[in-house]
């Protein structure tokens, strides 16, 4: 089944994706946060299928400059969660590329910080998780 997405659809699902790693590089802005997001942006152009060609498309991503991670979060999170919803009404694999392409991209991102895992973004990470799989 193909998949039916409007741009204001696809722009959910880029400002989900991409807003994730955001999270991630500024959870962990004490490291290096540049290396979280050129990671988890790397894994998210790898994304193959209709969602791999959604992600790749080159636009502007409004809505992932707050003042604050929560501020942030307040956009990302429901978003995630959206797209987790439009695409499980039109082609369950397609979610399950969406989720697995975010997913991947947030381990990519924590792994830009060497050494111990760091709490917190093992703590948003799970936070991601969660409003991924709220759908």
């Amino acid at each position: 089944m193909a998949l039916t997405l409007s741009a204001q659809d696809e722009q959910t699902l880029r400002t989900a994706a991409y807003g994730a790693v955001s999270l991630m590089a500024a959870a962990g802005a004490t490291g290096k946060p540049h290396k979280a997001a050129t990671h988890g942006s790397i894994a998210l152009a790898s994304a193959t299928g209709a969602i791999g060609h959604v992600l790749a498309a080159k636009s502007k991503i409004g809505g992932l400059d707050g003042r604050s991670v929560a501020e942030m979060a307040d956009r990302v999170l429901p978003a995630l969660t959206e797209s987790m919803r439009l695409l499980k009404k039109q082609d369950a694999a397609e979610a399950e590329g969406f989720r697995s392409a975010v997913v991947t991209a947030v381990e990519a991102a924590s792994l830009a910080h060497k050494g111990a895992p760091v709490p917190v973004l093992a703590d948003m990470s799970r936070k991601i998780t969660a409003a991924l799989d709220a759908a």
